[in-house]
């Protein structure tokens, strides 16, 4: 350690870093190109006001105002508004120097770092997922960091020296991981392109709900399905392959996922034939609610007390559907109702017509009708008869409503709701009744139970 801090080793040091900087750096085609990016900075600098201006009118643009990966990526362009000027230039100067056979690694390497800074941050914007910002910063990194120093192509070819023969493909570590970046690449673009035509495709009118999930869906799977490929190809592997895999698939289907099978079909029916669609009020066996979504394998549907139930599409298909809101909303409601026989049915009927008119729901064309329905063992049966446009809001709330507004009628203008009453009659003259009025019991009287 004292050997380190004697002042002629020190000095002789000093001399060979010297000599290796006046060697490599203190040269007229280095200085100039330090020189060049120097004076690249001011018109940079200079215009990057401007152009982080024009850049922020993007943000305003009503086209990425449904895009959110898009509009992350318009708000982070002006603070990049530098670098990305700087670059320019940069590549500029470099494309001038090559064609007058200058040298110019110092331009090719600050243009590799300004490259990868603005790649970080652009990428940066698309990603929600943090995880997915730091391996896309890290990878960028290192491939500007391996191109600076020289050796991204001898790190490629050793990569590719790595490989494996599979009978006439070839799988080397350089293919891999150009197939998973390629894939990853392709289903973010899929996912995206997907998101992109989604919105488009809601906001045709002409089409109808289901028809919209159907071509998103076939969209997505469509775009995921060439992503595959595509990745698959990068690395050789022919996609006529593929054809056995597609034959061990089609045994499988036979053998063990029918049902699944049958669900997407079924759900592929529904969606083609528009009998069910997102918002209907259906109800099978004993549920009832409104469609919430249309999937591949299941439709949810919502009850009122908030309960969403999975409903397997093939029993859609097999089963019987009650479907409130096919081809009209309009809803009939039946609501029974009971009146003594002392009371007058034809001022029953009005006072029910009323007071199912009195509901904000219930509509008015046509209006509230009250059938007599017959003669019971304790009541005269009325039938309270009226349409509501929304069954989506539930059933149970309105007929609640008319029946207190029904009461409220039947209240004020005296008329009775009867209850089950029965009559006993004893016809018999060998039965005889007494009524005595007890009196207090002595302990004798205990004794004897039957007295």
């Amino acid at each position: 350690m004292d050997n380190f801090w004697q002042s002629d080793r020190i000095l002789a040091w000093f001399e060979r870093a010297t000599a290796w900087i006046e060697a490599n750096l203190l040269l007229v085609p280095i200085l100039l190109q330090v020189a060049a990016v120097a004076f690249a900075a001011v018109p940079a600098v200079l215009l990057a006001s401007p152009v982080a201006r024009l850049l922020t009118r993007l943000q305003n643009w009503q086209g990425l105002s449904h895009i959110p990966g898009l509009r992350r990526f318009c708000a982070s362009l002006p603070g990049l508004s530098f670098p990305l000027v700087f670059v320019v230039i940069i590549w500029i100067l470099d494309g001038i120097a090559i064609q007058t056979s200058y040298p110019h690694n110092v331009l090719r390497l600050v243009a590799s770092l300004l490259n990868a800074w603005i790649f970080i941050r652009l990428a940066s914007a698309f990603m929600n997922d943090p995880i997915w910002g730091r391996t896309i910063a890290i990878v960028a990194w290192s491939i500007a960091a391996l191109n600076i120093v020289g050796l991204l192509t001898p790190t490629i070819d050793m990569l590719d020296s790595i490989a494996l023969q599979l009978g006439s493909v070839r799988v080397s570590v350089y293919g891999l991981i150009k197939a998973v970046l390629s894939l990853a690449i392709l289903l973010w673009v899929a996912s995206f392109a997907s998101h992109l035509f989604e919105q488009r495709i809601n906001r045709v009118h002409r089409l109808t709900p289901s028809v919209q999930v159907l071509l998103v869906k076939l969209l997505k799977i469509v775009l995921l399905s060439i992503a595959v490929f595509f990745a698959l190809s990068t690395i050789g592997i022919d996609l006529t392959a593929l054809a056995v895999f597609g034959g061990a698939v089609g045994v499988g289907i036979g053998l063990g996922l029918q049902r699944i099978v049958a669900n997407l079909i079924s759900g592929l029916i529904l969606l083609l034939d528009r009998s069910i669609k997102p918002g209907d009020v259906i109800a099978i066996g004993d549920t009832f609610g409104w469609i919430q979504s249309l999937g591949a394998r299941y439709t949810a549907v919502r009850t009122r007390d908030g309960t969403e139930f999975l409903i397997p599409n093939e029993d859609l298909i097999t089963n019987q559907v009650e479907n409130w809101s096919h081809s009209d909303l309009q809803l009939r409601l039946k609501v029974p109702v009971g009146i003594s026989y002392n009371n007058d049915p034809h001022q029953a009927i009005a006072l029910c017509n009323a007071a199912a008119a009195k509901c904000k729901r219930v509509l008015q064309s046509p209006g509230p009708n009250t059938l007599l329905r017959g003669f019971g063992d304790n009541s005269v049966d009325l039938e309270i008869r009226f349409w509501i446009n929304d069954p989506q809001n539930g059933r149970g709330n309105v007929i609640s409503e008319v029946l207190l507004h029904v009461w409220d009628e039947f209240k004020e203008n005296g008329v009775e709701i009867p209850f089950p009453q029965r009559d006993l009659h004893l016809r018999s003259s060998d039965i005889s009744l007494r009524v005595e009025t007890p009196g207090p019991r002595t302990p004798t009287d205990l004794s004897h139970p039957e007295l």
